[in-house]
C-alpha cells in the first residue's frame, strides 16, 4: 500500500482547472518533490491531499484512508508545514509545541514530554522566544510542531523559501533525518536543488498536470545524458566552436556570446570529447574550459515546462 495515492485528481474553479487529472503514487519512507511553475497546482494538490480542499474530481488516498470520505483519520495520520511560519513569535519553543500538543488533544503531560523530546531532536533548546530565533530555526520549530503526533506522512510546502543556504541545508539534514526514521515525505519547493537534493522521486506539474515522473536521474536522462560545455577566450570565436561542437553532439548546440559558452548534448561523451579538443586545436580556438557533465534538474524543467520554476 501506498502512503499517498492519486488517481485522476481534479480541481475546477468555474471554467478554470487548477488541477486537470494528476496521478501520484508515493511509497512508504520516501521523499515525493512536486516540482512546477506558478499556479501549476502544486498547493493546490497539497491542499487536497491534507483535506483542505475537496477535489472535484478524483480519488486520494493518505495514509490509507480517503481524504474525501475519512478526512478525520487522514488528519491524525498527517502532518502538514506550509509556505509560511505558523509558531506564535512572542512564545518560547517549548510554550509553542505545548500549546500544538493541547491544539492536538494531548493532555498537559503528554504535551510537554512531547515538546522535551521534539526540542532536543531539532536543537531548539534556546529558552528566548520564537521571535530571537534565526529564521532556520524558527523553520525548524514550524518542522517540530508538524511532527507532534509523529505521524507517517509529512507535506512539505515550499519548506526553504527565503531562508539562507545553511540554514536551507539545516532543513535538508532534519528532512533526510525524519525519512531515515520511516516518514514519508511530499515536497513543493521552488528550488530545484532542493528537488535533486531530496527527492527519491520528483513530479514536474504545468498546468495542472503531471508532465513528467521519475527520479531525478531517469529525468535528467530524457535529455539526453551527457552535455559537452566549452567556454572560448575569443568572443569572435564562438560562432565557429559552436559549429565544431554541433558536428560531434547529439543535438543542437546553445550558445550565449555574452559568456563565450557553448553547450550540446553527446551520446559519445569521450569520442566527443576528444575529437571537439583536436579540431578546436587544429582550428586554432583557444578553450578556456572544457568539460562533461550530466544535465542539470533546471535544465530538465524548462524543457519539460518552458519557463520560470516555483
Amino acid at each position: 500500500m501506498s502512503a499517498v495515492l492519486a488517481h485522476g485528481l481534479r480541481k475546477t474553479y468555474g471554467d478554470k482547472a487548477a488541477l486537470d487529472g494528476i496521478d501520484l503514487d508515493v511509497g512508504h519512507g520516501t521523499v515525493c518533490g512536486l516540482l512546477g511553475p506558478n499556479g501549476a497546482g502544486k498547493t493546490t494538490a497539497v491542499r487536497i491531499l491534507t483535506t483542505l480542499l475537496r477535489p472535484s474530481g478524483g480519488r486520494a488516498e493518505v495514509a490509507g484512508f480517503d481524504v474525501a470520505t475519512q478526512p478525520r483519520l487522514v488528519r491524525r495520520n498527517i502532518g502538514l508545514v506550509g509556505q509560511h511560519t505558523a509558531v506564535d513569535e512572542l512564545l518560547t519553543g517549548r510554550q509553542n509545541l505545548e500549546l500544538f500538543g493541547r491544539l492536538y488533544h494531548l493532555g498537559g503531560a503528554a504535551a510537554r514530554v512531547r515538546a522535551d523530546e521534539l526540542l532536543e531532536r531539532f536543537g531548539l533548546e534556546h529558552k528566548g522566544a520564537a521571535k530571537e530565533y534565526s529564521g532556520g530555526m524558527r523553520r525548524r520549530l514550524d518542522l517540530a510542531a508538524g511532527l507532534i503526533l509523529a505521524p507517517p506522512v509529512l507535506f512539505l510546502d515550499e519548506p526553504t523559501t527565503g531562508l539562507d543556504p545553511r540554514s536551507r541545508a539545516e532543513i535538508w539534514r532534519v528532512v533526510r533525518d525524519l525519512v531515515s526514521d520511516g516518514t514519508t515525505v511530499l515536497l513543493t519547493t521552488q528550488y530545484l536543488e532542493e528537488a535533486d537534493q531530496l527527492a527519491d522521486r520528483i513530479s514536474v506539474i504545468d498546468a495542472g498536470r503531471v508532465v513528467a515522473e521519475g527520479t531525478p536521474d531517469e529525468l535528467k536522462a530524457k535529455l539526453g545524458g551527457d552535455r559537452l560545455d566549452v567556454v572560448i577566450h575569443d568572443p569572435g570565436r564562438v560562432g565557429e566552436a559552436a559549429g565544431i561542437v554541433e558536428r560531434v553532439a547529439s543535438g543542437p548546440a546553445e550558445v550565449d556570446h555574452d559568456t563565450r559558452h557553448v553547450s550540446a548534448p553527446v551520446s559519445e561523451r569521450v569520442r566527443a570529447l576528444t575529437e571537439v579538443l583536436a579540431a578546436l586545436s587544429a582550428a586554432g580556438i583557444e578553450a578556456e574550459d572544457v568539460a562533461l557533465r550530466r544535465p542539470t534538474l533546471d535544465e530538465v524543467f524548462l524543457d519539460l515546462t518552458g519557463g520560470g520554476a516555483k
